[in-house]
């Protein structure tokens, strides 16, 4: 009996991986949060650190394979930047993590605009849509933070912290980058030179699209579905 409660277990894990890998991809994203608020800035913390990144690439690709979206193009991009941050932690040399962020960036881009795309193409939303409106956001707000990490390496003291003219910590970019995508605005961190002000834009820019566009939508979507079975 033990054992078949296992298998059965098992199996119910399976199909929820398989159903709804976004879910799974909000978890780990929501987990590297803690991971960096422990070990931010702490050299133990950095394997860690690296390791679960890697394990969150693999779930943004698994991600796009859901979707309608190349597979092809989230497996080249995300090989390429793993290869480039090995490399970079190896060699010690800074430029390769810089181009290893940029690759980032560009496939959790990619990302998000496949789970768009799945989104929209029918006009029911079910609860792996929801998951995936939730790891869009989170997306788009990873892919943000590591264009301020390329931003930064590129024009040095893009950003300011209070008084502070040093570069910031990845998990300061990426809690502009949430504060920014979200209207927050709690000014922590400001962008202080034209590049950094661009982007900062279209962040903005990106997430007034996101709300009117996809959530609004999924919200449309759900009130008809009720009236529909109030009809009924």
């Amino acid at each position: 009996m033990l054992i078949m409660n296992q298998e059965k277990a098992f199996f119910l894990h399976k199909q929820v991986l398989i159903r709804h890998p976004s879910l799974f991809l909000v978890i780990a994203q929501l987990l590297s949060l803690v991971l960096y608020a422990v070990f931010d800035g702490v050299d133990s913390g950095k394997g860690l650190l690296a390791a679960f990144g890697l394990l969150v690439l693999l779930l943004v690709v698994w991600v796009v394979k859901r979707s309608p979206a190349i597979n092809w193009i989230a497996w080249a991009l995300a090989i390429t930047a793993a290869v480039l941050w090995l490399l970079s932690w190896m060699s010690v040399i800074p430029i390769l993590s810089v181009w290893a962020s940029l690759l980032e960036a560009v496939l959790y881009f990619y990302a998000a605009g496949s789970l768009i795309a799945y989104m929209m193409e029918d006009e029911e939303v079910t609860t792996d849509e929801l998951f995936a409106a939730g790891a869009t956001f989170t997306l788009i707000a990873w892919a943000f933070a590591y264009l301020y990490v390329v931003c930064q390496a590129w024009f040095p003291g893009c950003f300011s912290g209070g008084t502070s003219q040093e570069p910031q910590t990845f998990l300061n970019l990426l809690f502009l980058s949430f504060t920014n995508l979200s209207a927050t605005g709690l000014s922590d961190i400001v962008p202080v030179t034209p590049p950094a002000r661009v982007f900062v834009m279209l962040e903005q820019l990106a997430g007034i699209a996101y709300l009117a566009i996809v959530v609004s939508r999924m919200v449309g979507l759900t009130i008809v579905r009720h009236s529909r079975r109030r009809e009924h």
